[in-house]
């Protein structure tokens, strides 16, 4: 019984250890999605300096300068981001509770709580950046409603900015240092 007991705290011993293992990072690029439009409409949710109301608006793709621009509903331009100013985009998603949901749920009937279940799924393009006029690091991120279209948008920013793919992510690399 004994070496039963010590062949199987071998066996669970070895599996631990070979699946504690490093992977290597996978980085088989994704499926290339459409090109996203020039402009398209997102919901500014914050994080650019001299902005912090939630502004709804278009984003559009500046070639000719290099940048990304922000315009609110009445057309005028926000702010602009350049692409080489970008360090990391990437996709966010949450699922919430909707308002009908949340009101329903506090209903004092039997069975109302059920109603916080109904859920919608909110989705984020997160934009980390080096901010070139003040000389900070920042983080923005708009509101797109459909994932298509949020998946289009990163892959053809990543394209412009010139960044490097790590699963959903788009990162631009370090440059090595010299030691001269």
């Amino acid at each position: 019984m004994r070496s039963i007991f010590i062949a199987a705290a071998f066996a669970i011993c070895f599996t631990a250890v070979v699946s504690a293992q490093p992977r290597p990072v996978d980085k088989t690029p994704n499926a290339a999605a459409k090109p996203a439009p020039a402009s398209f409409e997102a919901k500014y949710e914050g994080g650019m300096f001299g902005y912090s109301d939630k502004i709804d608006g278009t984003l559009n793709f500046d070639d000719a300068n290099q940048r990304l621009v922000f315009r609110g509903k009445d057309n005028k331009e926000k702010f602009g981001i350049p692409y080489e100013s970008f360090q990391v985009i990437y996709p966010q998603s949450q699922s919430v509770t909707s308002t009908g949901g949340n009101v329903v749920s506090h209903i004092p009937l039997p069975g109302a709580g059920l109603a916080s279940l109904i859920k919608s799924k909110r989705r984020y393009l997160v934009v980390q950046f080096d901010d070139p006029d003040v000389d900070v690091k920042g983080t923005t991120s708009f509101k797109i409603d459909d994932k298509e279209l949020l998946d289009s948008a990163i892959q053809t920013l990543a394209q412009k900015a010139k960044l490097s793919q790590r699963g959903d992510a788009y990162f631009k690399p370090k440059t090595p240092k010299s030691d001269n």
